[in-house]
C-alpha cells in the first residue's frame, strides 16, 4: 500500500513537469511559507509560488524534474531530485546562455490537509552557474 502523503508528493512532482503554475500553486496553502536558497526573502502564499515557478519555468522553459528518493515523517517529507533544463531565459538577473544544466536538489515539505504549507528548497546553485558558464569547473 503506498502511503497517501508519498502518493501526493509524486503527484506534486509530476505536477511541477506540467509547468502549469496555476495548478502547482492549488496545491499549496494560502498562508504557505515557502523558502528557495535562490531567492532572498522568503514567500509567502498561493500567488508567490505561482510567481515563482513561473520564473523558473520562463528562465528553463523544457525544464523537468526527476525524482530521486523520497523519505516520508508523516506530514513531513523530504523529495531528492535533479532538475535537467536549458537555460533560455534570465534567472537571478543572468540572460540565457542557451546553455543545457543540470542541478541536484532537495526540499523539505511539511503538508497540512493535503497541501503543502511549508517548503525549503536547497539546490545546486553552484553547479548552475558553472552549466551555464559563470564559474569555472571543480
Amino acid at each position: 500500500m503506498t502511503d497517501p502523503n508519498k502518493q501526493l508528493v509524486t503527484d506534486l512532482v509530476e505536477l511541477w513537469n506540467t509547468h502549469d503554475t496555476e495548478r502547482i500553486a492549488a496545491r499549496y496553502s494560502d498562508d504557505c511559507r515557502v523558502l528557495d536558497v535562490a531567492i532572498a526573502q522568503p514567500l509567502i502564499g498561493r500567488d508567490a509560488v505561482q510567481l515563482m515557478f513561473a520564473a523558473y519555468y520562463q528562465a528553463f522553459p523544457d525544464l523537468h524534474l526527476v525524482l530521486d528518493d523520497i523519505i516520508v515523517e508523516s506530514d513531513r517529507l523530504a523529495l531528492f531530485w535533479t532538475a535537467h533544463g536549458t537555460h533560455l531565459g534570465t534567472i537571478l538577473h543572468i540572460p540565457a546562455s542557451g546553455r543545457r544544466v543540470s542541478a541536484k536538489g532537495v526540499n523539505r515539505l511539511v503538508l497540512r490537509d493535503g497541501l503543502v504549507c511549508e517548503t525549503t528548497t536547497i539546490w545546486d546553485v553552484a553547479g548552475m552557474l558553472r552549466g551555464i558558464g559563470l564559474l569555472p569547473d571543480l
